[in-house]
């Protein structure tokens, strides 16, 4: 098949967004499948310079990072970042040529910042919500934009297992939802060497504002994380944070190492260095996943189980979905936290060989994406 992948990889300038679009193009591709990376920032782009630390908004410099991206994994030319006014990578005629001929249009994370008519002329159109709860709440609470880009899709996918299920407080508006596991592309993830010290994680303190719904605030991760902060102080582990989105001291106050997540996460390269160089990771979901039993898991967590790093995660309720205990342990507190934290590193050999059992049964790209092609089509 002919397939188009929508994403954020030049908006966002960093290697975990980028590896999140990688994990479909290099997977769909192993599979035997022609495709193309589209970006559309409609009526003009404006993205954050990390170097500069100023907003940039040339077709050039975004563009630049998805070429970037896409080169070492042959996708050089086959991609395109555009605006009302102008575009990068293919030519718009070539790139029209593409859309004729699509099969399937995947728009991932967020609908496109404007609907053209082009987008209508692949066979089928499936929309991806790595969001699971905000998303929906955006649509029930009216978001107009949200829902007719959503409505364009015939399919709607989300990395919520547990959207419709009993107990989750994820409304269903915008759907029928159909759960899909983020795909790792396992060729690209080997196993780590060592053991390494530290527990990391990649997070972004507060992307969003709180949503409301049915009476109730649902948070992100500044809400969800102050409970852990003395975590460092209750044991021996050593943990570092690459955070964006808040002052590092109050973290480093309690004991915890800072990195600053943009450097960290500032190439596909060095993103995935930082996850093999540790030990696991020690996951704080957004409070709103955990509080909506949303069955959230993260394109981040199914690298660090590719690369053999165990994972310690507060749970979403990923126990109806995923087996548990071993290389995926669950915590629901600071207590539950250190015992899962003492039960990995007291075999830890066998949490690594369970972490990468785990992405290869559940999440490999040649497993997740030929179920979700399979349902986006019928």
């Amino acid at each position: 098949m002919r397939i188009i992948l929508a994403g954020t990889i030049g908006r966002s300038g960093l290697g975990g967004q980028a590896w999140a679009s990688l994990q479909y193009l290099v997977g769909l591709r192993a599979l035997g499948h022609d495709v193309c990376y589209l970006e559309d920032c409609g009526d003009t782009t404006w993205v954050w310079d990390w170097e500069q630390e100023v907003w940039n908004y040339e077709l050039d410099y975004p563009a630049a990072y998805v070429r970037a991206c896409l080169e070492p994994f042959g996708l050089g030319d086959s991609w395109i970042y555009r605006t009302d006014s102008g575009s990068r990578g293919l030519p718009l005629e070539r790139f029209h040529a593409v859309c004729r001929d699509a099969d399937l249009l995947i728009v991932r994370a967020a609908p496109l910042w404007t609907w053209r008519t082009e987008y209508d002329w692949p066979r089928r159109r499936a929309f991806i919500d790595v969001d699971p709860g905000f998303t929906q709440i955006r649509l029930a609470n009216g978001d107009r934009g949200l829902a007719e880009g959503i409505g364009r899709c015939e399919r709607r996918f989300t990395v919520g297992q547990r959207v419709g299920a009993p107990g989750c407080a994820v409304p269903t508006d915008g759907g029928p939802w159909r759960a899909t596991l983020p795909p790792v592309a396992l060729s690209e993830w080997p196993e780590a060497e060592g053991d390494a010290t530290r527990f990391t994680s990649i997070i972004r303190w507060q992307g969003f504002r709180e949503a409301q719904y049915g009476g109730v605030s649902y948070g992100q991760r500044d809400r969800s994380f102050p409970r852990y902060l003395d975590l460092p102080r209750r044991t021996a582990q050593v943990f570092r944070m690459a955070l964006m989105g808040t002052d590092p001291e109050p973290l480093r106050r309690h004991g915890w190492e800072v990195e600053r997540g943009e450097v960290v996460s500032r190439t596909p390269r060095s993103y995935r260095q930082f996850i093999q160089q540790s030990r696991g990771e020690f996951s704080v979901p957004k409070h709103g996943y955990v509080a909506m039993r949303s069955g959230w898991v993260s394109d981040r967590t199914v690298c660090y189980l590719a690369s053999g790093r165990p994972v310690l995660l507060e749970d979403t309720g990923l126990g109806d979905c995923l087996p548990l205990g071993e290389g995926l342990v669950t915590f629901t507190d600071p207590e539950s936290a250190l015992r899962g934290l003492d039960r990995i590193n007291a075999a830890y050999p066998r949490h690594r060989r369970a972490a990468r059992e785990l992405a290869e049964a559940f999440f490999d790209a040649g497993k997740v994406l030929p179920n979700l092609l399979e349902s986006a089509m019928n």
